[in-house]
């Protein structure tokens, strides 16, 4: 084999053989292989510590760490509910059940603060007056019906001899205007300031319907009086023709506290309802005859000019609203 220093030249790319100096990139793999030696050799002289002892004290944390540079979580700011009314800490669970309910505010002022859901009133620790349905009222007037009727019903009953179970509640709240007519000013009952009741039902079975004429007149008399006295407004039977099946009531406010009670007490119908007029008495005097009359120089009596539906020319009556009365609560 001839082998000679031309022809080694030509196997490498670089003169180096020329120079006297080696490539670059094996020059700084020589480098960085002696200091990863040099490196390891120092760690293995340094003195690992010794161990702790074991009676030795807790380590402390020292002071300055990572965790005092971040800002302190803050503890969420406590949710404290709404003060209580007088009204609802004086209407307790020993007068009414009626559990408070968040406050309702509608359009035009329909709604109300301090409102709850009378659901029963409490006459003893055995006995109670079921609301039904349950009634959502203000406050005011929840503890007003609660107390008309520990006060004055229950006294009622028990001189029939019997107590009352159920108040029948027509409605309560409800947001509309007075007597259900569109854009008239907003009713009591839009308020939660108004209970419409129909009557009431008794441990014995009975129940009193407090517009039903064949009822006692003495004890729907004694009704009428208790509630005229307690709230401001009463409207029943001759009231109007929308609260001729319950009664209205409410603690509408009004100047110079003045009150409405407008309930009439009415007797049975007849049983037989009168078609003729009663009989002349034999000892009325007679009629005067047309003669007589023309001879006593009086105008004669002429008929009153005839309304547009008087065909027989009797005057037209007062017009009454035309359709089924409606039996729904309208104040």
């Amino acid at each position: 084999m001839n082998f000679s220093a031309d022809r080694a030249a030509r196997k490498w790319p670089c003169d180096w053989h020329a120079t006297g100096r080696l490539p670059v990139l094996v020059i700084l793999a020589l480098a960085g292989v002696l200091t990863c030696a040099a490196s390891m050799e120092a760690s293995a002289k340094v003195p690992l510590p010794r161990p702790r002892p074991a009676d030795a004290p807790a380590a402390v944390e020292p002071e300055g760490g990572p965790a005092d540079h971040e800002p302190p979580t803050q503890a969420p700011a406590e949710v404290k509910p709404p003060e209580l009314s007088a009204c609802r800490k004086a209407l307790t669970e020993d007068i009414a059940i009626a559990p408070s309910i968040p406050s309702i505010k509608g359009l035009g002022g329909c709604g109300g603060e301090d409102l709850v859901r009378l659901e029963a009133i409490v006459l003893s620790p055995t006995q109670r007056v079921a609301v039904k349905p349950a009634a959502i009222l203000r406050c005011a007037m929840a503890a007003a019906v609660a107390d008309w009727v520990r006060t004055d019903m229950a006294p009622l009953a028990a001189k029939l001899g019997t107590t009352i179970t159920e108040l029948d509640n027509f409605d309560s709240f409800e947001c509309r205007g007075r007597n259900r007519v569109r854009g008239a000013k907003l009713s009591e009952h839009g308020l939660a300031n108004a209970l419409d009741v129909r009557g009431m039902t008794f441990a014995n079975g009975n129940t009193l319907s407090l517009t039903d004429r064949t009822a006692s007149r003495e004890i729907r008399e004694k009704v009428l009086a208790s509630v005229c006295t307690r709230f401001t407004t009463v409207l029943g039977p001759s009231s109007d023709w929308y609260h001729e099946d319950h009664i209205h009531l409410d603690l509408a406010q009004r100047r110079n506290g003045y009150k409405l009670c407008q309930w009439g007490v009415y007797d049975p119908l007849p049983a037989i309802a009168p078609l003729l007029p009663a009989e002349r008495p034999e000892e009325a005097p007679p009629r005067p005859t047309a003669d007589e009359k023309a001879a006593s120089g009086k105008p004669p009596e002429t008929a009153p000019e005839a309304g547009p539906e008087d065909y027989d020319g009797k005057p037209a009556a007062p017009a009454k609203p035309r359709g089924k009365l409606s039996r729904r609560s309208a104040q």
